[in-house]
């Protein structure tokens, strides 16, 4: 089985199912993680990477040692400049008023599976594996 990951607009979904089907490969299930917003903004405006090695932490999950350090070089970790909850937000907004009618056609289909993305990550595997081998 293939995964596919594509985010797509109104205007191309049915452009995306028509091309998969020309493929032999027509979509039969879209995955939906919900996840609470604020939760969202607490999770990605909390992270920190350190550039050169590509470790990440956050600030309340997973802190460094050191405030702003990499535990393993000593080096200091940044913030991407669109991590913050302004920019979250008004990213949230768009992705809801675009994705709304994409949910509604993926459900009206019956190919639609909607994941708690709120839970551990141990349980979100479960339950995206409990849809896929049955």
């Amino acid at each position: 089985r293939r995964v596919r990951e594509a985010v797509v607009s109104t205007q191309s979904t049915g452009k995306l199912d028509e091309y998969l089907e020309g493929q032999s490969e027509p979509l039969n299930n879209v995955v939906e993680f919900k996840v609470k917003d604020d939760i969202l903004v607490e999770r990605i405006s909390g992270r920190m990477i350190h550039q050169s090695s590509g470790r990440t932490y956050h600030e309340v999950f997973a802190p460094p040692k050191v405030p702003m350090t990499d535990d393993v070089t000593g080096e200091p970790l940044m913030k991407r400049p669109d991590d913050n909850a302004t920019v979250l937000k008004r990213r949230l907004d768009i992705y809801h008023e675009q994705t709304a009618p994409l949910i509604e056609f993926y459900q009206k289909k019956g190919i639609l599976r909607s994941i708690d993305a709120m839970q551990s990550p141990e349980k979100v595997f479960k339950d995206i594996s409990a849809h896929f081998t049955h």
